[in-house]
């Protein structure tokens, strides 16, 4: 039974938006400390965006924008597992599992999973088009934690010997697989762990950062080793949510479970900590920010989606010289020759982005980077 393999579509209730609306409406709102956001979210910054989520944001069209794309649900190792499973019309395409950020959700891929599986129709080359499985993380949005919950932790490699399976009982033999920063330690472990049906392994960034290994910065100028100390000084700012996340979610949960305005705080937070968020310099449409902040909310997967921490899967992806490896926001050329190390880079991007999440901030890039190395390695 847990093999068998259901088309999902979404439908939330309307009483449960209706309750969504009147607790954003019923906000009992914290003073305002001094420091503006170097103290947290500003309260008048995020009444209005609130405010929006209450009186102006169409959750039905978010809604019709996911269901456009073919989803199921299906059982793997005791685990409910959500996914979109969106076929291209071009016959020799080439499945690949795309694997979404933390804190988002599959929501991440709106943009992107159109011109990979239907570049014709988006007047791409369509030499190179893709079969997507986007599956959404366990205990993240459509995919939660079963209840009683598993008390097995979810690690990274679980997780890729997850999609591993649901792979297979799509029929892939053969398949590529892309993530972005949760999906990014996810996709290195599936290539790891499944060499003979990865074709190929890349994600948006994460390799080339110095981890103490030696000889990894045999070679390397100066001015290189100036230019990497920059970037790990600039990595180690921050609130510390990490450490508290890894030591203490339940705590977290209870707030993100009761009060929308304290999910969405977290949230944008974590945006605002990734991109330099705030008053005209959001990276990402306000809708699609609050698509993310409403599945999560409806899904009741705030807290559980802390496990990257709680776990220990946080972090940097793995080397791994299984599979050829692709980088799409590859970063200084002395990174690559870090990450070179322990991968065979066979593509090293140059494209930029506004922001961590970068398929919503910029999926043609994005798209353009997933299209250049999958042509050369499948």
């Amino acid at each position: 039974m847990d093999e068998i393999i259901k088309p999902f579509r979404i439908d939330i209730p309307q009483a449960h938006l209706d309750d969504l609306r009147e607790r954003l409406r019923r906000t009992r709102w914290a003073a305002q400390l001094p420091g503006g956001w170097s103290r947290g979210v500003p309260v008048a910054y995020l009444r209005d965006l609130a405010g929006y989520w209450a009186d102006g944001f169409d959750w039905r069209a978010q809604e019709a924008r996911l269901n456009a794309f073919a989803q199921f649900t299906t059982t793997i190792d005791g685990q409910p597992l959500h996914f979109m499973h969106v076929r291209s019309p071009e016959p020799d395409a080439l499945p690949l599992i795309i694997t979404h950020s933390w804190p988002n959700s599959v929501a991440e891929f709106l943009d992107v999973i159109g011109p990979l599986t239907d570049p014709r129709g988006h007047g791409l080359d369509p030499g190179i088009a893709f079969h997507v499985v986007a599956p959404s993380l366990p205990g993240f949005g459509f995919s939660p934690f079963p209840v009683p919950a598993d008390e097995r932790p979810w690690s990274v490699d679980r997780v890729a010997r997850t999609w591993a399976e649901l792979m297979s009982r799509l029929g892939y033999e053969r398949y590529g697989a892309h993530g972005n920063d949760a999906g990014a330690l996810v996709t290195p472990r599936l290539a790891a762990l499944a060499p003979e049906h990865v074709v190929g392994s890349l994600i948006t960034a994460g390799l080339g950062i110095p981890t103490g290994d030696p000889g990894e910065l045999d070679g390397l100028s100066d001015e290189e080793l100036a230019e990497l100390k920059e970037l790990t000084q600039w990595m180690g700012q921050g609130s510390g949510y990490g450490p508290y996340l890894a030591a203490r979610p339940q705590t977290l949960a209870y707030g993100f479970a009761d009060s929308p305005v304290a999910q969405l705080a977290y949230l944008v937070e974590r945006y605002k900590e990734f991109d330099g968020w705030g008053p005209g310099a959001e990276p990402i449409d306000r809708d699609l920010v609050l698509t993310n902040a409403t599945l999560y909310w409806l899904t009741e997967t705030g807290g559980s989606s802390s496990w990257t921490y709680y776990e220990g899967a946080a972090g940097l992806p793995r080397d791994q010289r299984a599979v050829p490896t692709g980088v799409t926001h590859g970063g200084p050329a002395a990174m690559r020759r870090i990450a070179e190390h322990g991968n065979d880079i066979v593509y090293w991007g140059t494209a930029q982005s506004p922001s961590h999440m970068v398929a919503m901030a910029a999926p043609e890039p994005l798209v353009d980077g997933i299209r250049a190395f999958f042509r050369t390695v499948r």
